[in-house]
């Protein structure tokens, strides 16, 4: 496996590091600002696995919520 740091479309990386960053303020986890990465090595792996999990779960939720309106 590939040690991938760059987005499959890398005009979409700002608006996914956004998303995760309002993930984790909703999952009140404190992200370390001052580079470009935000520091998320600081975080344990425990409370990415969160951030992670919870962007996951609301793209699965919007997409279900596009299935329901084409009907």
């Amino acid at each position: 496996m590939s040690n991938r740091k760059d987005a499959l479309v890398p005009e979409a990386e700002k608006k996914l590091d956004k998303f995760k960053e309002e993930v984790a303020q909703e999952l009140k986890i404190d992200i370390p600002h001052g580079n470009k990465d935000k520091l998320w090595g600081k975080i344990p792996a425990e409370k990415c696995g969160e951030v992670g999990g919870g962007m996951i779960k609301k793209m699965v939720e919007n997409y279900e919520k596009s299935l329901v309106n084409k009907k």
